[in-house]
């Protein structure tokens, strides 16, 4: 049984026989690659414990290279093999997070100390987490059981978030006890939406923006508040601000990506809750009018699209802005852009003197959402995010290649504050749900509008009056459902079909934490200029 996998990174490769000898007869299986470029190709095919890596290699060098792993693998233990003691060039390696360092001539006992060393730390930071989870579990269940406001399931989400990803970090055996939590917890939010979500309509449509803190039973910011609670404040100071909207955006993913913000950014954590349906055309537009969808449909008629047709409904946010501006009487000037390929973001940077002449600068990165849907479509981005680990994995991978690190240097770098957000989030469902339409209802997983529904009232969030959820009714008779938990809907003929297509799919519409409860970060620079 090989104990473990490494990989060795050399350009002097023949060198390395004996080593390769002696780590075998250890019990450990090693591969060798001669360049950078190799060896980042190979990680993605092949799982290692460690990485070996020559810091002097032409083409790509071990630093270069170490940059590239750590970007889609920050977690993958490497030691750097040096000839070098320059301190200059360690001081850049720990500051890229290497596991360790060797200096050449290398013993292969030393070799062979370092691997102990990183195989055990991390062995016992697993023991260490999931004992702390162990410790945990029962309180955690009884916390899930006792949250009765929104700021409790905020509190509850953050700490299960939290702890989802230390122990998928230290491959923890205890993940699946997690994710069982995860589910009896979103069975329960499931039911505390039924219960509040109308409320929160009827009775706070002129308070949205009061949020509460869990010590009461008060509304939480929801779409049309987040301008009111987040955006306003700072643009009534005379701060330039830039919004930055992450279609598709959930909390784990945020956690994923923070360390990059943090070399530019103090940050504020808030969440907010999505409006339903958690959709990119009703939760987006929620946002930038600061309106209900009932309300947007009643006051632009031209610009609300039924769901039957074709045409997009995302088609005129930079309208509903400007009107959300006017309406609440801030004068301020404002630009709006919509970035769907990294193309269009690096435009965007070269434009940065132009965005700065504005009081509020409005992006939208579109790429999660596309992501989430070509999961759907194509095997192969389907094998590539797998599970919950692989997504945020390709979100950190997607989020370091993009225009978005850059951005935000300069927008830290002239002093000015920005926002990053996102309109909804999406889960990963399990269990088909059988409903009934005719040919004009809503094609969506995890949520239908239509005016002859068949459905069992037991597996959904049903809304009968479309009124009380602030949302349009084409018709009459029109009314909405909600997928709750990892639930989907699929038609009762061909079910079996769509039922192993969509499984483990990620959706977003419905009623869940995921979906529903959703970042927003306040980045306040901490770089300054040298004048």
């Amino acid at each position: 049984m090989v104990k473990a996998r490494l990989l060795w990174v050399d350009d002097e490769i023949d060198l390395l026989k004996p080593y390769l000898l002696f780590l075998e007869e250890k019990g450990y299986g090693t591969q060798c690659v001669n360049n950078g470029r190799d060896a980042i190709e190979l990680c993605r095919s092949q799982r290692f414990d460690i990485i070996f890596l020559d810091e002097q290699m032409p083409g790509l060098s071990g630093l270069e290279t170490l940059a590239e792993l750590h970007s889609s693998y920050p977690s993958m233990p490497v030691v750097m093999v040096t000839k070098s003691e320059d301190e200059g060039i360690m001081n850049r390696a720990i500051g890229k997070k290497i596991t360790d360092y060797l200096i050449k001539p290398v013993n292969p006992n030393q070799v062979l100390m370092s691997i102990k060393k990183i195989l055990e730390k991390d062995e016992r930071m697993t023991e260490v987490i999931t004992e702390e989870y162990r410790d945990l579990f029962n309180p955690l269940i009884a916390e899930i059981g006792d949250c009765r406001t929104a700021g409790d399931w905020m509190s509850i989400y953050k700490k299960l978030v939290s702890w989802e990803l230390k122990l998928d970090q230290a491959q923890s055996p205890m993940r699946g006890m997690l994710a069982m939590q995860k589910t009896e917890a979103n069975h329960l939010f499931a039911k505390f939406i039924r219960d509040n979500y109308e409320k929160w309509i009827i009775e706070g449509r002129e308070r949205m923006g009061h949020i509460d803190e869990g010590a009461g039973g008060g509304i939480p910011v929801l779409s049309p508040a987040l301008f009111e609670r987040f955006v306003f404040p700072s643009v009534d100071k005379g701060e330039k601000l830039f919004f930055i909207l992450i279609d598709n955006f959930r909390f784990d993913q945020w956690l994923v990506v923070k360390d990059i913000a943090g070399e530019f950014f103090d940050y504020r954590e808030d969440i907010y809750f999505s409006i339903l349906p958690t959709a990119t055309p009703y939760a987006r537009n929620a946002i930038f009018s600061g309106l209900m969808p009932k309300q947007l449909s009643e006051i632009f008629p031209d610009c609300w699209v039924d769901e039957s047709e074709e045409e997009g409904k995302n088609r005129y946010e930079e309208l509903f802005i400007k009107s959300h501006l006017e309406r609440k009487k801030r004068n301020r000037s404002f630009s709006y852009h919509k970035i769907n390929r990294n193309q269009e973001g690096e435009k965007v940077l070269t434009r940065f003197t132009e965005l700065e002449k504005y009081d509020l600068n409005i992006l939208v990165f579109n790429f999660i959402d596309m992501l989430s849907h070509a999961r759907t479509e194509s095997r192969m981005i389907r094998e590539l995010a797998a599970d919950e680990s692989a997504y945020r994995s390709l979100t950190r991978s997607w989020f370091l290649h993009s225009p978005l690190p850059d951005l935000m240097e300069k927008i830290a770098e002239k002093g000015y504050k920005a926002i990053l957000t996102t309109d909804h989030g999406s889960i990963r469902v399990k269990n088909s749900v059988n409903v009934a339409g005719d040919r004009e209802t809503s094609v969506s997983m995890r949520y239908k509008l239509g005016k002859n529904l068949g459905y069992n009232p037991k597996d959904v969030f049903g809304i009968i009056r479309p009124e009380n959820a602030g949302l349009p009714a084409p018709n009459m008779s029109t009314r909405y459902i909600f997928a709750m938990k990892d639930d989907f809907f699929v038609y009762p003929n061909n079910s079996h079909h769509y039922q192993s297509y969509y499984k483990d799919t990620f959706q977003h519409g419905g009623v869940s934490m995921e979906e529903m409860m959703i970042p927003v970060i306040t980045l306040s620079s901490k770089l300054t200029i040298d004048n």
